[in-house]
C-alpha cells in the first residue's frame, strides 16, 4: 500500500465517520434493535456504493453541472431526512403518554422482515439522497489518482475503500449502541436519544430544503 493510498484511507475514514444524518439514523434504529441498526448500516453502505459507482462512471459530473437536477436531488434528500426527523419526534410524543414500563424495550425481540427492510431502506435513502456526496466524491477521488496511471482501476480501488470503511464503521456504531442498550433503552434515556435524533434530523432536513444550492 503506497503513501497516497494510505492518505486517502485516512481522509475517507474521517469522511465516513463524520457525524451526520447517516450516523443519526443508524443510532436511532440500533436503539430499537441490533438487527435494525445493522440493517440501517448496510443500507448506508449501499448508498455510498451508489455514489462511488456514479463517480467512477462519471455520471456524478452530469449531476453537479446541471443545477436543476442537482437542486432536485437536494430537495428530495432534505425532504426525506426531514420526514425521518418529524417521524422520530412524533413517535416520541406518542410514547410520552405511555407508562415507563410500556416504553422500556430490552431489544431482545427480533424485528420482522418488514421492519428489517424498512431499516435497510432508511439507511440507503438517507445516504443515496445526500446531495453533498456527488460533489465530495468528484472533488476527492481524482486527487488520489497518480499522474500517468489509468484512472479507472485506481478510482475503482478508492471507491472500494470507501465502501469497506462504511461496512466497518456503521455496523460498529450499531453494535456499540446495542452493547449499551440496557442503559440507552431506559425510558428516560431512550426519550433523550429519540428526541435528540429527531431534532438533529429535522434540522438537517430543513437546512437542505431551505438552504442555497450546494455546489
Amino acid at each position: 500500500m503506497n503513501a497516497q493510498l494510505i492518505a486517502f484511507t485516512g481522509v475517507a475514514a474521517g469522511m465516513v465517520a463524520l457525524p451526520g444524518a447517516d450516523f443519526t439514523v443508524v443510532v436511532r434504529n440500533a436503539l430499537a434493535s441490533r438487527t435494525a441498526g445493522l440493517a440501517t448500516a448496510l443500507g448506508v453502505a449501499g448508498g455510498l456504493l451508489v455514489h462511488t459507482a456514479l463517480a467512477v462512471a462519471g455520471l456524478a459530473a452530469v449531476l453537479v453541472t446541471l443545477p436543476v437536477l442537482f437542486r432536485t436531488v437536494q430537495l428530495l434528500g432534505g425532504a426525506y431526512v426531514l420526514y425521518l426527523g418529524i417521524s422520530a419526534l412524533y413517535a416520541l410524543r406518542r410514547r410520552s403518554g405511555q407508562s415507563e414500563e410500556g416504553t422500556a424495550d430490552d431489544g431482545a425481540g427480533r424485528p420482522a422482515p418488514r421492519e428489517f427492510g424498512r431499516a435497510l431502506r432508511q439507511g440507503f435513502l438517507t445516504n443515496a439522497l445526500n446531495p453533498k456526496a456527488p460533489v465530495l466524491f468528484l472533488s476527492l477521488l481524482p486527487q488520489f489518482v497518480p499522474h500517468g496511471q489509468p484512472p479507472l482501476p485506481r478510482t475503482l480501488l478508492l471507491a472500494a475503500v470507501v465502501v469497506v470503511l462504511a461496512l466497518i464503521w456503521f455496523p460498529a456504531v450499531a453494535l456499540l449502541v446495542d452493547r449499551l442498550g440496557r442503559w440507552l433503552r431506559r425510558p428516560r434515556t431512550a426519550r433523550v436519544v429519540e428526541g435528540g435524533s429527531g431534532v438533529a434530523l429535522t434540522g438537517l432536513g430543513l437546512a437542505l430544503v431551505t438552504g442555497p444550492l450546494l455546489r
